[in-house]
């Protein structure tokens, strides 16, 4: 049975709710991932590893069941609809940057007590860049900002060029010293996480230019 539209569209809002909310896990498990590796917090790495994507995995899971039963039970079109499924793509996005955000706590972990061949400079800009990345994406997501979502082109430039450098500098280092290889190609990595972090906020902004206009534009 239909619900009244005052309830169909207080139900959508908390839909909405729902996915800031695991926007703000994923954050946080990028967020921990990259500042375990900045202050060699293992008990920070392993919180991320042990508890933060189990949760994520639970509010996506609940958030797509909500998405099905409003679309078998409402039948939306239009803006409705495209509102419910850009809900069900961007958890998709969440899901897979708070994957990346594990990883490189997972890497930490890795690295251990072994120095790092550099101060970390590069790498925590990436780490920062990313999160206001998707910071901006869900904002424009809850708001229904459609320049703010695109704007998130020229960070995505931004973060592909910081990516760049640290890939280039990292190469120099393994060509010049062998046994930096091992920790070059972790930090590597993180660099590579970080980068595709980007990317799915880049996603994220789209599939909410999608929602809003109806029309696909590419961010990024």
């Amino acid at each position: 049975m239909k619900m009244p539209r005052t309830e169909y569209i207080e139900a959508i809002n908390k839909l909405k709710e729902e996915v800031l909310k695991m926007g703000e896990l994923s954050k946080r498990s990028v967020h921990g991932g990259v500042q375990s590796l900045i202050g060699k917090d293992f008990d920070l790495a392993s919180k991320i590893v042990r508890e933060d994507n189990n949760s994520i995995d639970i509010l996506e899971l609940e958030i797509e069941e909500k998405c099905m039963g409003l679309i078998a039970l409402q039948q939306p079109v239009a803006k409705d609809l495209r509102i419910i499924g850009t809900c069900m793509k961007i958890i998709t996005d969440l899901d897979r940057l708070s994957n990346l955000g594990v990883n490189i706590a997972k890497i930490t972990i890795k690295i251990g007590d072994r120095p790092l061949i550099k101060p970390l400079i590069d790498i925590p800009r990436m780490g920062k860049l990313a999160a206001e990345m998707l910071d901006d994406a869900m904002e424009a997501f809850m708001n229904e900002d459609v320049e703010l979502a695109r704007g998130l082109s020229k960070k995505e430039e931004e973060a592909d060029a910081l990516y760049d450098q640290v890939r280039r500098e990292l190469i120099t280092f393994m060509i010049e010293d062998p046994h930096t290889i091992t920790i070059a190609s972790d930090l590597s990595f993180i660099a590579r996480y970080l980068k595709r972090i980007a990317d799915h906020a880049c996603n994220i902004a789209a599939r909410v230019i999608y929602m809003v206009t109806g029309e696909r534009e590419k961010v990024g």
